[in-house]
């Protein structure tokens, strides 16, 4: 007797559910990747309440959030200077106003700290002006930020008009050594990620007159107020020895207020 394989529409029917199934296995499981991503994307490291309010409720400076920013006015001797400010990867952008409120007073400049798309910024696309609208009166732009946030400023300073850069615990990943930005870097003896070998080793991508400023004792999360954060080093500074220092810094590079 001769077995024949079966054939014909019975055959092209259970061959077809079989495809539907693997496809829809397939979409289920990338749903499930998506589903998954977002709420890891959406779990920040929350800004510490009592540092936010400090910087709230001080009366050198004006706080007002939008859908995109927050952004921090100097109340007296404002100057024509600005800075947008990248958050790092998964932190609060409310974290770093009391790190920065000092400088906001005492240098005159305005801070415009974004709210990156899907709290990564990466995944942000939009233009610069999206931010500097806020504040009109600026002329004089810089943009910065903190860990993965001054990766993406480095980036967007390519290809913005701006008049320099400021890194918190961070550096570029692009060369721009050939600009006329003005550089400032700000690090941690103690960062356990944007460590000091890793600020060392990319210097060469910044213009030869770049200012560095090493703060002792400082770790990755000193840089703002939101507590621990995995793979980063033991910090021996406080956070109030880090915030003068970022201030001191940050005056010496931009100039006081009444200067």
């Amino acid at each position: 007797m001769t077995n024949v394989s079966p054939s014909g529409p019975a055959s092209e029917r259970s061959t077809g559910r079989r495809v539907i199934r693997i496809l829809i296995a397939v979409l289920v499981v990338l749903a499930l990747v998506v589903v998954c991503f977002l709420v890891w994307a959406k779990a920040v490291m929350q800004g510490e309440r009592p540092a936010a309010l400090e910087a709230w409720t001080d009366d050198r400076v004006s706080i007002e959030s939008f859908d995109d920013s927050v952004v921090m006015t100097p109340i007296d001797a404002a100057s024509d200077r600005g800075l947008v400010f990248i958050p790092g990867a998964k932190v609060d952008p409310y974290a770093y106003l009391a790190k920065l409120v000092d400088a906001v007073a005492e240098t005159g400049t305005t801070v415009v700290i974004t709210k990156p798309t899907l709290n990564l910024a990466f995944f942000d696309t939009r233009p610069l002006d999206t931010f500097t609208r806020h504040a009109p009166d600026v002329d004089e732009w810089f943009v910065g930020g903190h860990s993965l946030g001054g990766v993406k400023a480095c980036m967007m300073a390519a290809d913005e008009e701006v008049a320099g850069l400021v890194f918190f615990g961070s550096y570029c990943s692009n060369d721009v050594s050939d600009s006329d930005l003005a550089v400032l870097s700000i690090s941690g003896s103690d960062d356990g990620l944007s460590t000091p070998d890793k600020i060392e080793g990319a210097a060469h991508l910044l213009p030869a007159d770049a200012t560095f400023v090493e703060i002792e004792g400082a770790n990755h999360a000193s840089f703002g107020d939101y507590g621990v954060q995995p793979g980063d080093g033991v910090a021996t500074a406080s956070d109030d020895e880090v915030r003068d220092e970022i201030t001191d810094a940050l005056v010496a590079f931009w100039g006081g207020s009444g200067e």
